[in-house]
């Protein structure tokens, strides 16, 4: 049994076979946090990882069924952080997800400093709201611009929380790339692994996919682009597996 507050939803986490709580008005996850975690890298049994800007607890969830580590996710937001707290007690994943209610500026402080083996990161995309939006929505502002952290604090606080040789991965904008970089050398996250995703073929990439490791040697590989849609306006058979399982 669960609790629904307000215009709240039980959806279906298709492939994993789970529940999420979800709301229109509030949050409901995008396409780029299945990305996120399908593309992070997961230790199997060993580690642990960490999910900062969680939202609703979306990664975490998703992630659970590839790894047996336990997983920790960081919301700011409370109203969020009680979506994800409800959604994993649903689902029974209590003891293997932990959400904390917090700044990501100050989960390496409460979580552990050179502690963790994986950090996941769905940053706020753009850096400055107009006062229009955030007078329309203030969750979804604050989830979609740069209002409690900055690309760097994301960068900074991933650094922080993992070990030597533990990996961050994040989504973002093609045009925040080079930030990303940037911000990531700074920090010791040497860029290992990327990859672009285009809306289908003969379109310009509208999401990057990135994921480097603390005090890794330079060498990056740039993996082969994922398409979202094909032809026919349909999902193509890599998104499609991602979203609904093999079954499908």
């Amino acid at each position: 049994m669960v609790v629904l507050k307000d215009d709240e939803r039980l959806d279906y986490l298709l492939a994993e076979e789970l529940r999420i709580i979800q709301s229109p008005s509030v949050f409901a996850f995008s396409l780029d946090a299945v990305l996120l975690a399908r593309f992070a890298y997961l230790p199997l049994k060993k580690g642990s990882i960490v999910d900062l800007c969680s939202g609703n607890g979306v990664v975490p969830l998703l992630m659970s069924a590839k790894t047996n580590v336990p997983i920790i996710g960081v919301e700011i937001q409370e109203r969020l952080y009680d979506m994800a707290v409800r959604s994993i007690e649903y689902n029974g994943f209590n003891e293997r997800i932990a959400m904390v209610h917090g700044d990501l500026k100050e989960a390496p402080a409460q979580l552990g400093y050179e502690k963790h083996s994986v950090v996941t990161c769905n940053p706020p995309y753009f850096v400055t709201p107009s006062n229009k939006e955030v007078n329309m929505n203030e969750h979804l502002a604050i989830a979609r611009h740069e209002i409690y952290c900055t690309l760097e604090d994301c960068i900074r606080s991933s650094s922080e929380l993992l070990k030597q040789g533990g990996k961050a991965a994040f989504v973002h904008r093609p045009g925040r790339l080079l930030d990303l970089i940037t911000l990531m050398r700074k920090y010791r996250l040497e860029p290992k692994r990327l990859r672009f995703v285009y809306p289908k073929m003969g379109r310009e990439a509208n999401t990057v996919l990135i994921e480097g490791m603390k005090d890794g040697a330079p060498d990056i590989k740039i993996l082969p682009p994922l398409f979202v849609y094909d032809e026919n306006g349909e999902y193509t058979e890599e998104v499609r597996e991602m979203l609904y399982g093999e079954k499908h």
